[in-house]
């Protein structure tokens, strides 16, 4: 989600006449429940619907060169390059860098353009992250004429808002991030959304819930492409030991906890803090993707890479990243580590314990929401 409309949101309650009256009615903690397990007939026939069209599938990941989220752009693009069960290439509308957001700048791989001239018959999926503007007109003409040449497209967050807006999700089932839901549902009536689900699919379409849901998205996907147990080879490596659909979607919800950091953190000005992460040669995607979405999060801090020279640095998977400064040093106590030593979910996990320890309990919570991200209960 984008970090400027949490911000606006808080400054804007708090000067909302009556503003601590809406605190007081909002709820003091979700409704959370235990998701019910899912049947195996249903995920049987979600995989089934995702089944491709060629043994070695082509898979495009899209974005606008003006802003795109961090995560739900290189996560999938890390997974499925990990996975090697697909040809995957990672495009945006326009020649030149790519900005995410709330962090990272990457040279993309090509425009739609260059793809479109190299593959008229279209790819087998079409990934599409959350975007800055959810009507691009490029974006749009792009999903519909890949989608009439039969790919999937599979929508990561509030992707699915840009899916909308195309046209593609009109009387489907879906699901999206949760604060985007009401929107979603306002403008696109036709939707039916799908609570309890972490991914939709219907009629060559997927949707999933927030940012962090791209993780077992990605999975099922390897697992339609490619079978179980490559799945579950890839799973292991990412550091989760299962995956499926099931989500509390109660559990994500707009809380007075939630209100009340986002706007204490955007009034505490005076204590914002600029991090770095070195930026190296062969990063891994999913993690760096994870750690400095996490940090430029919390209203408290803001992540940077740098390096010492402005070349971009290819990471584990051949994706080129541009530094934000251009530096030898950087203070040691506002230092990031991608956690290189564990899998990308676990980093998550300690960076979410790090923002706790360093701020507190619940800013790590915010962030978690904000990344819709299901927290380990021995934290809560």
């Amino acid at each position: 989600m984008n970090k400027v409309v949490w911000g606006a949101l808080g400054l804007g309650v708090l000067a909302a006449l009556g503003g601590g009256a809406w605190l007081l009615s909002l709820p003091p903690a979700p409704a959370a429940t235990v998701p019910a397990p899912i049947a195996q007939a249903e995920t049987a026939a979600m995989i089934a619907a995702l089944k491709p069209k060629r043994p070695r599938p082509l898979i495009a990941i899209v974005g606008v060169n003006e802003g795109t989220e961090v995560t739900d752009y290189l996560m999938p693009y890390g997974i499925l390059k990990r996975a090697d069960i697909a040809d995957v290439v990672a495009l945006a509308t326009k020649p030149g860098p790519m900005t995410l957001y709330p962090t990272l700048k990457i040279e993309p791989e090509a425009t739609i353009a260059d793809f479109d001239a190299r593959h008229s018959g279209g790819a087998d999926y079409v990934i599409v992250p959350a975007m800055v503007r959810d009507d691009d007109p490029g974006i749009m003409a792009w999903l519909k004429s890949q989608a009439d040449k039969g790919a999937i497209i599979v929508s990561v967050c509030a992707g699915a808002k840009v899916v909308a807006s195309a046209g593609l999700l009109d009387g489907k089932r879906a699901t999206t991030h949760w604060y985007y839901l009401k929107e979603l549902r306002g403008k696109h009536p036709s939707i039916t959304y799908v609570a309890n689900r972490r991914m939709v699919i219907d009629n060559g379409v997927a949707t999933t819930t927030g940012i962090t849901a791209s993780m077992p998205m990605m999975l099922t996907l390897i697992e339609a492409i490619a079978g179980r147990a490559k799945a579950e080879s890839v799973a292991q490596g990412l550091g989760l030991a299962d995956w499926d659909a099931r989500h509390d979607s109660a559990a994500f919800t707009f809380t007075r906890p939630f209100a009340l950091t986002a706007i204490s953190n955007t009034l505490a000005f005076w204590n914002r803090e600029e991090l770095g992460l070195e930026l190296t040669e062969g990063m891994d995607e999913v993690s760096l993707a994870l750690v400095t979405d996490a940090w430029s999060r919390t209203y408290h801090s803001q992540a940077y890479t740098y390096a010492a020279s402005p070349e971009a640095r290819e990471s584990r998977n051949g994706l080129r990243i541009l530094p934000d400064r251009i530096t030898t040093r950087w203070p040691a106590e506002r230092q990031l580590t991608t956690f290189t030593d564990v899998p990308p979910a676990l980093a998550l996990d300690q960076n979410l314990a790090g923002i706790a320890s360093r701020y507190d309990k619940p800013t790590a919570d915010f962030v978690a929401m904000q990344l819709e991200y299901p927290q380990p209960k021995s934290r809560n």
